[in-house]
């Protein structure tokens, strides 16, 4: 079997372009990625997934931003709006692992009909009262051991509802104080606290399948980015334990500094399996395919494992799901 183009893509309309097949023909992407500008109805959405993976040559995964809150792109009236995860969390008191599963579950259901298969989440950077403002309220809290149980759950009701998680951001976001969309941040704690904190949820949730990088410099391991880091990527395969596959964040973001080839293939060398790229040009995803090029033959193993993780999901009864979700919620305000 030929291997995947070691790149995750998006496209930049509701349909694919004749020069988008095209490039996607060529490069045989992993997988992609959709953005709000790719939604508009459901059966445009299963097109659009249809045509991707038609393009691609294999049944390639398809992912989107689906937390709640500010970062959903399926939003109302279609489909559901959510509370952003942390205020979900702290509304469900001592039921939110099982308020956060029910959530996810539903949250997946909504993504299979589509043709959607997987997911950036969970989110299990663990926040602080300084942690900046983009990611905040989108994680699950401040406690390692809470961070990691609630993401136990929400990469479950995915993954019962067919749908793939990613592991976000590994191997730790939460002592971000700047946008690493805009800028790099650089975290000063010790390799101690790290370990403690930061790295902990990831170590306790290292069986998933796929786990995303955070753009971060960890000051006491290494001054290039987690992303680009060979030290950062031992730490992450060898003593966190995480042996998924591994894609970049956002490979154009302005946190890393460098062309996208030389951040694609930096990536790649330092021990990532696959380069995500959004929000640019055709000329610019032909850039970060050819810099990708195939996956690794390990790369590859782990990308068939993930996909063999893809189950389909049994019937929900979506209802009682829904009156189950806000009966957990109503009894901790109520209560």
């Amino acid at each position: 079997m030929s291997r995947y183009g070691a790149c995750i893509l998006d496209a930049e309309g509701l349909r694919l372009s004749a020069e988008e097949k095209a490039l996607f023909a060529k490069a045989k992407p992993f997988g992609f990625i959709l953005f709000a500008r790719n939604i508009d109805t459901p059966d445009q959405i299963r097109a659009l997934c249809a045509e991707m993976r038609e393009a691609a040559g294999h049944n390639a995964p398809i992912t989107i931003d689906q937390e709640g809150g500010r970062v959903q792109r399926l939003r109302a009236p279609l489909w559901r709006e959510w509370l952003p995860a942390l205020d979900h969390v702290q509304a469900a008191g001592e039921d939110a692992a099982e308020a956060m599963y029910l959530r996810s579950r539903l949250m997946a259901h909504e993504l299979y009909d589509l043709g959607i298969d997987s997911n950036c989440a969970p989110l299990i950077d663990v926040a602080s009262d300084e942690t900046h403002p983009f990611l905040q309220n989108r994680c699950y809290g401040m406690d390692p051991a809470q961070v990691a149980a609630i993401g136990r759950a929400v990469a479950d009701g995915h993954l019962d509802g067919g749908v793939l998680p990613v592991a976000k951001h590994i191997p730790g976001h939460g002592r971000a104080v700047v946008d690493s969309h805009l800028d790099l941040p650089v975290v000063k704690a010790s390799r101690e606290e790290l370990d403690a904190v930061d790295f902990a949820p990831f170590k306790a949730l290292n069986d998933l399948p796929m786990g995303m990088t955070a753009h971060l410099v960890y000051d006491a391991i290494d001054p290039r980015p987690a992303t680009t880091s060979p030290a950062m990527m031992d730490i992450i395969r060898n003593q966190i334990g995480f042996d998924g596959l591994i894609m970049t964040d956002d490979i154009s973001m302005k946190a890393l500094k460098g062309s996208l080839a030389d951040l694609s293939q930096a990536s790649l060398q330092a021990g990532c399996d696959v380069i995500l790229h959004c929000n640019g040009t055709l000329a610019e995803r032909t850039e970060v395919a050819e810099a990708a090029g195939a996956m690794t033959e390990i790369a590859q193993h782990r990308a068939e494992r993930a996909l063999n993780a893809r189950k389909t999901p049994q019937e929900l009864d979506i209802a009682a799901t829904e009156a189950k979700l806000e009966a957990l919620i109503n009894r901790r305000v109520n209560g």
